[in-house]
């Protein structure tokens, strides 16, 4: 099949949500397809799509839906031919495509950790007893009440600007943000410190860029081939599939962090009541090969050992 680069004329239309973090990353895939097919800037448009996570702010994430809450409307978009590709937070998608559509592109991963963010205090540890700490992360709660069940946790949403704003008007003592979002914004000073994965395992894919497109696109396909970063893609086999074999979402306490060894992909896992009441871990080491197949029967052990219920929420 013939492939026609795209112009001016007949700009390659990039789907996105609308946040400063969202338009970043979005920017940062077109620019390195400029580079990439000598293409000047108007040969792209970048498309703003509100995903419902975008629309309903007054409520939790888990009170809206599990899967696809910053995705499916940018999904549908793609199918119904209004964008080309889209542009996504791997850690916010759901480990299965909507028929039609792929994602097998991603670049290079960014600083997988967590920020700890706050004005008062340095870290975890130096938060005092009963500390009203911010988030919107059911992982990184139920994470925090595992290792801190003094504290209290209250609900953040919003982005970047927004969650500052809170901790600024004092809702909180402290939150927690992407690594890899702040210094995608350019914002890395306003993390008090990075948080290892020994103190919290981050979310699975977090740090990496998706890019989606429809499985029928040729040109699509050409051009993001360019772009893929091999390394993230074998760690965001194995992390996937560890989240596959959980059923898990965005929105399930779940933590996984794949990491290249030589020609072998070491996996760490975590699970934990979403009360943090109850965290079972678990790690194990594959060649690269089988990265995907040793994610999934690393899923499937926790789960076992988990049992029914283990996820469900019991509300206070």
């Amino acid at each position: 099949m013939a492939i026609t680069l795209p112009s001016p004329a007949s700009p390659l239309k990039i789907g996105t949500r609308g946040s400063p973090l969202a338009l970043a990353q979005a920017h940062e895939t077109r620019d390195r397809l400029m580079a990439a097919f000598d293409l000047p800037e108007d040969a792209f448009e970048i498309v703003v799509i509100q995903t419902i996570a975008d629309k309903v702010l007054d409520r939790a994430l888990k009170e809206i839906g599990g899967k696809g809450l910053f995705t499916k409307e940018i999904e549908d978009a793609m199918l119904e031919g209004r964008i080309d590709i889209a542009v996504h937070s791997t850690k916010d998608m759901a480990v299965e495509q909507p028929e039609g559509l792929v994602l097998d592109t991603y670049l290079p991963r960014e600083d997988f950790r967590d920020a700890f963010i706050s004005h008062k205090v340095t870290g975890i540890a130096d938060l005092e007893e009963g500390a009203v700490v911010g988030t919107s992360s059911l992982r990184r709660r139920a994470q925090l009440l595992n290792r801190r069940p003094d504290l209290k946790v209250v609900e953040f949403r919003g982005n970047v600007q927004t969650r500052l704003k809170k901790l600024e008007d004092g809702v909180a003592v402290a939150s927690f943000l992407a690594m890899a979002g702040l210094n995608r914004l350019n914002m890395s000073h306003v993390a008090q410190s990075a948080i290892e994965p020994e103190e919290m395992l981050s979310a699975v894919a977090q740090g990496a860029i998706g890019i989606e497109r429809r499985a029928d696109d040729a040109t699509a396909a050409h051009m993001l081939e360019a772009l893929h970063d091999r390394e993230t893609g074998e760690q965001m086999a194995c992390e996937r599939a560890f989240l596959a074999a959980l059923d898990g979402s965005c929105e399930t306490p779940i933590g996984g962090l794949a990491r290249h060894e030589g020609g072998n992909i070491w996996l760490r896992g975590e699970i934990l009541r979403p009360d943090g009441s109850e965290s079972i871990q678990g790690e194990d080491r594959a060649p690269i090969a089988d990265a995907a197949e040793m994610g999934w029967a690393l899923g499937k052990r926790l789960r076992e050992q988990a049992g029914e219920g283990f996820f469900d929420w019991i509300e206070d």
